[in-house]
Order: structure tokens, then C-alpha cells, then sequence
């Protein structure tokens, strides 16, 4: 009995054996084919054909000039935001083994055979066709159905606008590339409130809005929208009973982290990156402070490389304003008196111009003297100037001193006059004394340093401080930069600082001597260099960010905000040279037009809903409302918060401007239409009558994309006849090539 009884188990056992060795491993795999067709649509409507034309166009000249200084690692900084844009562009050309060689100098250039076209433009594009299946993605997301998640692709795939900005070597694709997954990953978090893979969400979220971000500044509007978003559901979170304390405080602690920490720390990693790679000296470097230029190779640092550190009694020094406003500029004169009199009849001493020269000279340099002693050259040992001290500043090719006296100054009358003095008469007696104020000072004796110390210098008769007022003087100034003595200068102002930039130990006493000497390069024995951090928070200044380029004068095909809902403009961006065949940023006519008239339909549904419920009056189930009011959010929200903000700039706008706000407005049209279908179509026969306008707008869609197809892609060339056909708005400035 027991002998069967451990047969028995020893069988048990093979077979549990044998079990498990054929147990098999399966893979579930959930394939969405609409999914699949929509993204190879949209890979074939942005990729297809992307070499063509192989020549610059539109703004390829402006974002050609800065791959080329990354692909040399030359430092720039750029108007239109953050480095992490111009990184992606400098991959998808680095791939391609772009050497940086190619002059971007006009649009229309044709690209020589070391550009690669199809690497440039890869990425732009990459991320324009996977905007689609972000798009259908996020419908189904809010609770709306496949068809309209389909019917959102559609449209999105027929928009020539976007199509046109995802081929070339432009930046709008990846913002909205960014700025859809960032909408995705967070309402796919908020939704997945019991699963362990919910926080993987909230961290792509919270990526996605720092890429967003680093491509341009223009990010901040959408990662706003999350924010308060999120802001919303963590104070609903916060109320939640059922949630410990503990939960609670860790949950918002994760929030907190994921979209704003990480955030941050990413956006300092770019800059990080951008300035490791970008060592050598550049186009912008006089946009930068002088401490700023010193730490990259070349340029300054070929200068001031090696300079004494300490500003000594007898040093030769050129000072630099710390502001960059209207231009960077140093302390200069030259042999030119004041005008006796000014065009108003106003008097001046008639004294040497002190003038801000935006341009190295030799009329730069000043020798910083002891008021106490004769001596213009430097002592052995040097004796330092530190702050509190009181100087002369006597100006090396003219030996005038730096002067300041109760005299109106020209163009800035409410301010003092700054002058080399003259001793014309007894009536305006020398008033050239100055107190060093080393405003980033660490001690009360604080030594003025090279390039490192910010210095205020204020006059000590009037307490006037010396500043850059910022205005032009007449011709009479040579166009020059004024230059004042501010009494009521309080606080904090850059055009009231100064920093030395050149600076060499004086040896030379006669004038003779010493001006061969000024005009002789610097050279010294100090190497400085700038922190990681330093350099950080300079960039981070709006007024050297945002100001590189000084727009004057509108561009040919700048716009308004107002234009940009009815596409009344548009924008040339490539004319074959020969032919008619051309490229136009014009979005589909119809696409527009629908997307303006659901904008308006949402508002009223929601004011009605809105108001009825107030008055406990429910047309909808609570579910429906809050998936609406949702929609609403992301939807229309997004549109307000990419599109308003447009109307307080004062930049040069452009109509591919209005992309990231087009896009979600396109989303919310499939959303109304569902809602309408669903909610409002009560019979059959509405439901069916409501279809059939749904399908004939689809068609219209097709036939616009189709017609306009030939501005969107440049090719086939058209007829003069057929390009005044598809001006479908005056305003539209199509090019019309003249035979």
C-alpha cells in the first residue's frame, strides 16, 4: 500500500514537472488599426518629398545661421527661447554629417552637396506626423469615441498649414509635438487613479512640458493650463476622507516634483549642455557681460586672458556699462567740446564730450589716479583700489578729467552734464572726484576687480552717480551714447554699473609714452573663469534674452492676432526661381472656418448648460457635463491660452504663430459634433440629416486641402490662371512670376 502510494506521488510530481516545463509564455499584444493607418497617413503627408525644394526656405535662413555655430560650437543666444530647439535641429544635422559650412544669407539660397536637406528636416517632420496619433490618442482620452478620435486625425491630416510647417527645418511641429504628449501623459495619470503605472504618466508629463518649454518660451502657456489643471485636482485630492494624511502629503509631494522640479532641473540642464558645447566666442558675445565673454575661447579671452585681477592707483582701464541697453558700450572721449549752445537755447561748460562708444577704441582707456599724488603709473608693490576709495579718472589720449558739475546735460537736462574738464575759467572750478561703490562687493574692503566687480561711481561733490541715460546725442556727439551724472539714482540699475573689461599696469608717466602704450595690446598674468551658474542667470535676464534682435520695422509678412482667426494673411515661404511653383504657409479654408463656428457653438452649450443647472435644471447625465466641461478645459483652454497672450506682445508676430492654438481648436471640433450628435439630435431623422452635413463638410475639407495642395507641397507648378483662382481672399499675397 505505502509502495503504491509513492508511485503515485512520484507521478504527481513528473506531472507537475512536465507542467511547468510546458507551461507557455504568452504575450497579449492589443493592435489599434486606425491608429496604425492614421500615424502612416500622416508619416506619408509630412514626410514624403521632404528633400524638395533644396534651397532655403523662410525662416531655414534664421535657425540655418545658428546650426551652423552649434555644429562649430560657437556660442549665440537667440531671441525665440531656450537652446533645446536648436539642439534637436543640431541632431538631425550632426546624424547627417553636416559640417556647418554653408551661408545662411537669403531665402531661396540653393543648398550646396555638404547639407544635408533630408536630416535637417527629419526630426520637424518625425514630430508633425506623430502629432496625429496624439491627437486621436487624447480624444478618446476625454471620453469620446473612435470615430471622432478618427475624425480629429482627419482634419489634423488635412491641414496645410501644419503640413507645410512639419517639412522644413522649423520648430512649431516639435512645440506641439511636446506640448500634446504633455496633455496625454497627465489625463492619462489623472484617470489611472489605482494603478502603480499612473506615476510613469505624471514624470512623461512633466518631461514633455520642460521639452516643451526648451523649445520655446511659448511652452508656458500650455504647461500653465496643466498646472492649474492639476492644481484644481490636487485640492479635490486634499479633500478626499477616504485618503490618511500621510497618502494625502505624499501624493501632492510627487505632484509637486514631477511638474515642477523636474522641470526645472531640466530647463537648467539645456542651458547646461548649450553652454558645454558652445565654448568659442561668437556673433552675440558683446550682448553678454564682460566676465561672461572672458570665459569662452577666443574673442575677449584673447584679450583679457592673463590681465592683473587687482584695479590698482595708476591702472590703464577701459569700463564697460554692465547694461546692455540700447547696445553695450564703454566710458569714452575724444577731442570734441559741448556745443556752446544746444538747438533749444540751452548753455553747456563747452567742455570735453564723456560720451558710451559701442566700438573698441583707443579713446576708451582711462588711468585711475590717487587725488593725493602726481603718480600716473602703478606702484611696486601695487596698491589696490578697493571700495569707499576716491579716484580721478583721467583720460589717457586726452588728459582731461572725468568731470561732473551742476550743468544740464544735453540730451537728458533733468540729469547732470559729464565732461572732461577744462579749466576755461575760475566760475566752474574741477569737480572730478569719485567714491568706488563695488556694488557685488563680499567685504567692506572689497578690491575692485577685473571684469568681476559691478561699480557705481559716484560723484562726490553731488552725489550724482555716473549712468548711461540710453539716448543718442546729435551730430555734433558723432551719434554717440550720452553719458550723465544721476542724482536721484536710487537702487539697483544696470546703466549705473561698470565693470572694467581691459586693464594693464601703467608704466608710462610722459603722454608721448603712454599713448603708444594704449595703443599696444593688453597682457598680464590672472586666468578667470565663470561658473556654470553665473552664466545661467545672466542668460535668464529678459532684457538680454528676449532683445538680441531690435525689430524696427515690420516684417512683409508679420501679422495680427485678429488676422489669425480668419486666415486673412498668410506667408511666401519659397518661390521656385524660374517657374511659378511655390510654397505657402495658408491653412485649409474650411478646416478654419469650422473650427471658428464649434469655438462659438462650445461656448454657448456650456453658458447654457451652466446656467439651467443653476437652476437645478439637468439636460445632460453629471457624467456627460463633467466630460464636457473637461473637454472644455483642454480644448478651449488650450486654444485661449496659446492664442490670447499674443495680443500683449509687442514682438513681430507671424501667423505660424497660431499653430499650438489651432491645433486644440481643430481637437474640440470632432468633441462639439459628437456632443451635438449625441445630446442635442434627438430624432432619427436629425441624427441622419446631422450626418449628412458632417460628410459633406469632410469632402469640402478634402477639396481645400486638394486645391491647395500645390502651395503646400510646391509642386505641380501652376499657371499664373490657376494662382489667381485659389487667391480665395484678398488679402492673401500669393506671387504671381511675370513673363
Amino acid at each position: 500500500m505505502i509502495a503504491k502510494l509513492e508511485r503515485n506521488l512520484q507521478l504527481n510530481l513528473t506531472e507537475s514537472r512536465m507542467q511547468c516545463v510546458k507551461l507557455p509564455i504568452s504575450v497579449t499584444v492589443e493592435i489599434n488599426l486606425l491608429l496604425v493607418a492614421v500615424t502612416a497617413l500622416a508619416l506619408v503627408t509630412r514626410l514624403y518629398g521632404i528633400h524638395f525644394p533644396k534651397a532655403v526656405v523662410f525662416d531655414e535662413v534664421y535657425y540655418g545661421q545658428f546650426l551652423s555655430l552649434y555644429m562649430k560650437q560657437v556660442f549665440f543666444i537667440d531671441e525665440s527661447g531656450p537652446p533645446f530647439g536648436h539642439m534637436i535641429l543640431a541632431l538631425g544635422a550632426y546624424f547627417g554629417g553636416f559640417d556647418g559650412n554653408f551661408v545662411w544669407n537669403r531665402i531661396g539660397a540653393e543648398y550646396t552637396s555638404n547639407v544635408p536637406v533630408w536630416s535637417l528636416r527629419i526630426i520637424p517632420a518625425l514630430a508633425g506626423s506623430f502629432c496625429i496619433p496624439l491627437a486621436y490618442l487624447l480624444v478618446v482620452e476625454l471620453g469620446y469615441s473612435h470615430l471622432s478620435a478618427l475624425g480629429a486625425c482627419a482634419l489634423l491630416l488635412m491641414e496645410n498649414s501644419m503640413i507645410v510647417q512639419s517639412r522644413f527645418m522649423l520648430l512649431e511641429s516639435v512645440l506641439i509635438f511636446f506640448l500634446l504628449l504633455a496633455v496625454l501623459s497627465y489625463l492619462r495619470f489623472h484617470k489611472a487613479r489605482n494603478s502603480s503605472f499612473r506615476w510613469f504618466w505624471l514624470v512623461i508629463c512633466g518631461v514633455s512640458c520642460a521639452y516643451g518649454i526648451g523649445v520655446k518660451y511659448m511652452g508656458m502657456f500650455t504647461y500653465f493650463l496643466l498646472l492649474g489643471l492639476a492644481a484644481v485636482h490636487t485640492w479635490q485630492l486634499i479633500g478626499d476622507r477616504t485618503l490618511s494624511h500621510g497618502k494625502v502629503l505624499v501624493q501632492v509631494l510627487v505632484r509637486f516634483l514631477a511638474l515642477v522640479v523636474l522641470p526645472v532641473i531640466m530647463y537648467i540642464g539645456f542651458f547646461y549642455i548649450h553652454l558645454t558645447l558652445l565654448y568659442r566666442s561668437g556673433p552675440h558675445d558683446q550682448m553678454m557681460s564682460s566676465a561672461f565673454q572672458a570665459s569662452l575661447e577666443g574673442g575677449l579671452a584673447r584679450i583679457t586672458q592673463g590681465q592683473p585681477l587687482d584695479v590698482a592707483f595708476g591702472s590703464q582701464v577701459t569700463l564697460r556699462t554692465v547694461s546692455s541697453k540700447p547696445v553695450p558700450c564703454w566710458l569714452h572721449s575724444h577731442k570734441a567740446n559741448y556745443p556752446i549752445r544746444y538747438e533749444n537755447g540751452r548753455g553747456s561748460s563747452h567742455q570735453q564730450q564723456v560720451t558710451c562708444y559701442p566700438f573698441k577704441d583707443v579713446n576708451n582707456w582711462w588711468i585711475i589716479k590717487d587725488p593725493g599724488r602726481q603718480s600716473l603709473v602703478v606702484s611696486s608693490p601695487p596698491r589696490p583700489v578697493r571700495h569707499g576709495d576716491i579716484i580721478q579718472l583721467l583720460h589717457g589720449m586726452t588728459s582731461r578729467y572725468l568731470n561732473t558739475h551742476d550743468v544740464a546735460a544735453p540730451m537728458s537736462p533733468h540729469s547732470q552734464e559729464v565732461s572732461g574738464y577744462i579749466d576755461f575759467n575760475v566760475s566752474m572750478p574741477a569737480q572730478n572726484l569719485w567714491r568706488v561703490d563695488v556694488v557685488n562687493r563680499e567685504s567692506d574692503r572689497e578690491i575692485w576687480k577685473t571684469i568681476l566687480s559691478e561699480v557705481r561711481l559716484v560723484h562726490v561733490n553731488t552725489s550724482a552717480v555716473l549712468k548711461l541715460s540710453g539716448a543718442s546725442l546729435p551730430e555734433w556727439g558723432f551719434k554717440q551714447l550720452e553719458v550723465v551724472g544721476d542724482k536721484i539714482h536710487k537702487g539697483y540699475q544696470q546703466s549705473g554699473m561698470w565693470n572694467v573689461e581691459e586693464h594693464r599696469y601703467g608704466r608710462s608717466q610722459e603722454q608721448k609714452e603712454r599713448e603708444l602704450e594704449l595703443k599696444s595690446p593688453t597682457h598680464g598674468d590672472v586666468k578667470r573663469n565663470l561658473t556654470f551658474m553665473a552664466k545661467f542667470l545672466e542668460l535668464q535676464q529678459q532684457w538680454k534674452m528676449l532683445t538680441v534682435k531690435n525689430e524696427e520695422s515690420e516684417h512683409k509678412y508679420s501679422s495680427s492676432p485678429l488676422e489669425w482667426i480668419t486666415m486673412d494673411t498668410n506667408i511666401a515661404y519659397w518661390l521656385h526661381p524660374s517657374s511659378n511653383a511655390q510654397i505657402q504657409l495658408i491653412g485649409n479654408f474650411v478646416t478654419w472656418t469650422i473650427a471658428n463656428l464649434m469655438l462659438v457653438v462650445y461656448c454657448l452649450l456650456f453658458l447654457t448648460y451652466l446656467l439651467r443647472r443653476r437652476r437645478k435644471v439637468e439636460d445632460i447625465p453629471q457624467d456627460s457635463w463633467e466630460q464636457l466641461v473637461l473637454a472644455g478645459v483642454v480644448c478651449f483652454g488650450g486654444w485661449a491660452v496659446n492664442y490670447l497672450p499674443f495680443f500683449l506682445m509687442e514682438k513681430t508676430l507671424f501667423l505660424y504663430h497660431y499653430l499650438p492654438a489651432l491645433t486644440f481648436k481643430i481637437l474640440q471640433i470632432p468633441i462639439v459634433i459628437e456632443h451635438l450628435y449625441i445630446h442635442v439630435m434627438r430624432s432619427p431623422a436629425q441624427r441622419k440629416a446631422f450626418g449628412g452635413v458632417i460628410l459633406a463638410v469632410l469632402c469640402s475639407v478634402y477639396v481645400s486641402y486638394r486645391n491647395l495642395s500645390p502651395l503646400t507641397y510646391g509642386w505641380p507648378a501652376l499657371t499664373s490662371d490657376e494662382l489667381a483662382a485659389l487667391r480665395w481672399r484678398e488679402s492673401w499675397d500669393i506671387l504671381l512670376r511675370k513673363r
